[in-house]
């Protein structure tokens, strides 16, 4: 079956990271009034990392916690909130690194990340040290994407082709094995940087933690809250199974722990009446499409129940 054209858009650099920076700047302004907070610190040897840990995070904006309340860190977005944040305050190392970075790529993790010409986050393997014992890690979801907003950019897409059939799947078929294919190409990257931070740090405990539940097992849940069409919805949910199951295989393979938060989050995705994980148009303070305040208290749960184990 022949693809259906590409959408009709001037989806130049320039108006892709306008956007984004508009999308940034709603999701920052709604949450203004909300209050921050952190989890009570418990004894870093009852989490399994040890006394006097080095902790490094790092990874994309579903490890910063981005547009979350209260930030830092420029356009990277780094919330007091984020999972990282929260594993952090709850172990209370020796040291605590944050290089996570919104609109990061598997390749982050050994260049520079730029924007516009502009740098952003310098290579996020640059904060691991042999003295470093913890590292979590979330990349790989913006891979997905040609710009830098990774699964928000494939989203787009597919609302863009959903009129083009209305009972159909457009999207599926507009990507055909594309999607697949770029996941394919994450395992190696991925691979790679886990193998760097073991040569750096060759005692350090690493975690590679999942992607949340976005959306639910019957996508018809969906009907009427995001406009793709039920065929796309179902293709989406596979995608992004398909990515957790990727990076899952790739971390075990490579000397690290996979951490699920999908289980956790499941029943409170963006389409669910109590989401831990917003949708298009957020409600709480986030991005589109990624955990709120109370989703990144349920994976850092999820991230310290692992250590403990």
């Amino acid at each position: 079956m022949p693809r259906a054209a590409a959408p009709s858009t001037t989806s130049t650099t320039s108006t892709t990271r306008t956007k984004r920076r508009s999308a940034w700047a709603s999701a920052l302004a709604a949450g203004c009034a909300l209050a921050t907070g952190l989890a009570a610190p418990v004894p870093a040897h009852a989490a399994g990392a040890g006394p006097g840990t080095s902790y490094v995070a790092l990874g994309d904006s579903y490890a910063a916690g981005s547009a979350i309340p209260t930030l830092s860190g420029g356009l990277c977005l780094r919330s007091s909130r984020s999972y990282a944040r929260l594993v952090a305050a709850s172990l209370a190392p020796a040291s605590y690194m944050d290089v996570t970075c919104a609109g990061a790529k598997v390749n982050a993790l050994t260049t520079a990340q730029t924007d516009a010409g502009i740098r952003v986050n310098g290579p996020q393997l640059d904060a691991v040290t042999p003295d470093t014992g913890l590292v979590t890690l979330t990349i790989g979801g913006n891979n997905l994407g040609t710009s830098d907003v990774g699964f928000v950019d494939v989203v787009a897409t597919c609302t863009a082709l959903a009129p083009t059939s209305p009972l159909g799947a457009p999207c599926r078929d507009f990507y055909g094995d594309t999607l697949a294919k770029r996941l394919d190409a994450v395992a190696p990257r991925l691979a790679d940087g886990l193998q760097r931070v073991h040569a750096t740090a060759p005692g350090a405990r690493v975690l590679v933690v999942g992607y949340p539940a976005v959306l639910p097992d019957d996508v018809r849940q969906c009907v009427g809250k995001l406009p793709a069409t039920v065929g796309d919805l179902a293709y989406l949910r596979s995608v992004l199974a398909k990515l957790n199951d990727v990076v899952a295989t790739t971390a075990r393979a490579n000397g690290a722990a996979y951490v699920d938060t999908f289980g956790p989050t499941k029943g409170h995705d963006s389409c669910s009446p109590s989401p831990w994980v917003e949708g298009l148009v957020p409600a709480a303070p986030t991005l589109p499409f990624h955990p709120n305040a109370t989703g990144e208290r349920a994976r850092a749960d999820a991230v310290l129940g692992a250590l403990r184990g």
